[in-house]
């Protein structure tokens, strides 16, 4: 499962404008809405269930927010970089600017932990965060992205 797949050029918004872990979430729902046909309160309040059970960041300034959602065919992937990092009560209690959402289909159990699996071990690295921080355009942030499964096939 490359992270390439799963995030459309079109899901990345490489500036971001949050001032709490749920207008940042807000902001995945919308651009959801308008790629995937979702329904943004439906998705909102997944996402933010899925908070409420713990949080979904990770450490050094990266969450993973997670939900699954009806009508959805296929996972999807959402990226954001904030401007300014937000409190999502992170793991080591770091503010988040690095958040990559993954929306699966409600039966997709094994798949959507897969794909979680894949997002969190790559969003490790330390060397991508960096890139991921100074890159600019949906352009680069999607090869950063995508040329990591090169990088940890290698």
């Amino acid at each position: 499962m490359d992270i390439g797949d799963l995030l459309d050029r079109l899901a990345i918004s490489p500036r971001v404008t949050a001032a709490s872990k749920r207008q940042a979430l807000g902001v995945v729902a919308e651009v959801a809405a308008r790629l995937y046909g979702v329904k943004p309160g439906e998705t909102l309040d997944a996402l933010m269930a899925r908070e409420a059970t713990g949080s979904t960041g990770v450490g050094a300034g990266v969450a993973v927010p997670h939900a699954r959602l009806e009508g959805l065919d296929k996972i999807h992937g959402v990226f954001l970089r904030l401007d300014k990092p937000v409190d999502f009560d992170a793991v080591d209690d770091q503010p988040v600017d690095l958040v990559f959402a993954l929306l699966a289909p409600k039966g997709a159990r094994t798949q959507h932990l897969r794909a979680l699996a894949r997002v969190a071990r790559a969003l490790r690295r330390p060397e991508l965060r960096r890139q991921l921080r100074q890159a600019r355009t949906q352009d680069a942030v999607h090869a950063i992205l995508a040329s990591d499964v090169a990088a940890s096939a290698a």
